[in-house]
């Protein structure tokens, strides 16, 4: 899909692959979970799913980085995703006023401790795309940006499925499909901020492009058809698509 010089360090592992394809089946197990064992068992897959593709962002990242680099950014992402995630549910900024429901165990302070991988499986995908986008010598402010954009198109699909699961509640529903749109203010200042202070550098990119990809084909394919939401199915798919072909215009 994506060629060229900026795809160095692309090497798939074996752990890698076998790690994707677990996710993947995972992934698709989500509806046979529901239609056997119902809407409680949503929560468990679900959460298996996150993290398994938690486990293989981070293998990807240490096989290029070294297990000790990537330990440090694992430990500032969780600290500053768990800190934006307490904040915005305790006092409305910035995403808006919501809190999370009982359905995801275990919680700390009122949030499932499962959100900061939620973080980590998707934020250095966003970051492979957006150095593929602004390349390796663009600028830190615009790569932040970029891979603000990119994490926050997935969220077109994340939210309302969230929502529609029972998983958290907004207390003033808003226009994208229940969601607020300051919602998608947060998660761009809290993504870029994270971003910034992360400052990634000599990325995996094609193993962390494919995963962003991946994830927007089955979030497409499962809200589409599976899930009844075909309006953030569309969405989704053209934001995640978007942010995909950008990528592969620079490349």
């Amino acid at each position: 899909m994506f060629n060229g010089r900026s795809m160095q360090k692309s090497a798939f592992s074996m752990q890698v692959l076998a790690l994707m394809v677990t996710w993947a089946l995972t992934m698709i197990a989500q509806p046979v979970l529901l239609w056997t064992c119902g809407q409680a068992a949503l929560a468990i897959g679900m959460s298996w799913a996150v993290v398994v593709q938690a486990v293989t962002v981070l293998v990807i990242l240490a096989q290029a980085w070294g297990w000790k680099r990537t330990a440090s950014l694992l430990a500032l992402m969780t600290m500053l995703a768990y800190l934006a995630e307490f904040l915005g549910s305790q006092t409305g900024f910035p995403f808006g006023k919501y809190h999370y429901t009982d359905a995801l165990q275990p919680q700390w302070a009122g949030v499932p401790l499962l959100i900061p991988l939620a973080w980590w499986m998707m934020l250095p995908p966003s970051w492979a795309v957006a150095r593929l986008i602004v390349g390796e010598r663009g600028r830190l402010p615009a790569f932040a940006f970029v891979a603000a954009l990119a994490f926050t198109a997935w969220d077109l699909f994340l939210d309302p499925q969230m929502v529609a699961w029972g998983f958290w509640e907004w207390e003033t529903p808003g226009s994208y499909f229940g969601i607020p749109l300051v919602n998608y203010l947060g998660w761009l200042l809290v993504s870029a901020l994270i971003t910034a202070l992360a400052r990634p550098r000599d990325l995996p990119l094609t193993p962390l492009v494919a995963v962003y990809a991946i994830t927007w084909l089955l979030q497409t394919i499962g809200q589409g058809l599976f899930w009844f939401q075909p309006g953030p199915a569309v969405c989704g798919f053209l934001g995640m698509g978007g942010m995909l072909l950008w990528a592969r215009r620079k490349t």
